[in-house]
């Protein structure tokens, strides 16, 4: 039990021995000299509601959220930001001192802040974007790409229909391509982004042809694990700029630190480096 006036924080899933989430916040809360803790919690579905209405009265401040339960706190939590109710989750709690508990999502932010940090450059209005993916990850990607002005969003998902929910919710910028067809979303293409866990250690492939890559277009995975997937290397090959997928975690991290710590930290290669330090 921790001593009064400390604060806890961690990140709920199932399963969570994977989260590099207590690396990042460990990495932090040690840098600014924090008298808090951030633990790993497994939390099984059946539990999730229980569970977030006793960690308040146990002194968590608040929690990151991993799978499966990033939709269902939608349904538990008392304020729901603009945010997170567009893009159909959360991944971040504040738990408020009156006791109400307030679910927002920073995987957009980290996303864009990722892109920004890595290539200072970028100007996404130069062209189309092509995602892979409509789960989850991509949501929060498709959201992003259109608050900063991208004209077209080409989308293609394994299970079409999903693709297809996207384009009907969030209207006629997003194009729905097959994915047995998915690389001919790579023509024109001035942004790519694999929103998929393709290509992830002990994950299939990705395996979408990539002759239509333009050296010109930036190419993102949010897949970390490893670092340089088989989609940047081949994009490394075709000469297009790169941007992994550790950036996200690392900044979609801060804005949870800061109102749980009362420090907004800052995402450097000291942070890098504390993270990829596990195997």
């Amino acid at each position: 039990m921790s001593e009064p006036g400390v604060p806890l924080a961690g990140v709920i899933g199932y399963p969570i021995a994977h989260s590099r989430s207590p690396l990042l916040h460990g990495h932090w809360l040690r840098s600014y000299g924090i008298r808090g803790h951030y633990v790993p919690m497994l939390v099984a579905q059946a539990d999730l509601r229980e569970v977030l209405a006793a960690l308040p009265k146990a002194g968590f401040v608040g929690v990151n959220v991993t799978i499966p339960h990033k939709e269902a706190v939608l349904q538990i939590a008392d304020v729901v930001t603009d945010r997170a109710a567009l893009i159909g989750a959360a991944n971040t709690l504040i738990f408020r001192k009156d006791g109400r508990i307030h679910a927002d999502n920073t995987d957009g932010h980290g996303f864009l802040a990722s892109i920004e940090q890595q290539v200072p450059g970028w100007h996404p209005p130069a062209g189309p974007a092509a995602v892979f993916g409509a789960g989850g990850a991509a949501r929060a990607v498709i959201v992003a790409l259109m608050e900063v002005g991208v004209p077209e969003i080409r989308i293609a998902n394994r299970t079409r229909a999903r693709a297809e929910a996207l384009r009907s919710e969030f209207g006629s910028r997003l194009v729905v391509h097959d994915w047995v067809q998915a690389g001919a979303m790579l023509e024109g293409a001035a942004t790519v982004v694999n929103a998929t866990s393709l290509g992830m250690v002990g994950k299939p492939e990705f395996k979408v042809p990539l002759d239509a890559l333009s050296p010109r277009a930036l190419v993102c995975d949010i897949v970390y694990n490893p670092l340089r997937t088989g989609l940047l290397e081949a994009a490394a090959a075709a000469g297009c700029t790169l941007v992994d997928g550790l950036g996200m975690l690392l900044h979609q991290g801060a804005p949870g630190f800061e109102r749980w710590f009362g420090v907004r930290p800052a995402v450097d290669e000291a942070t890098r480096a504390a993270v990829l330090a596990a195997p």
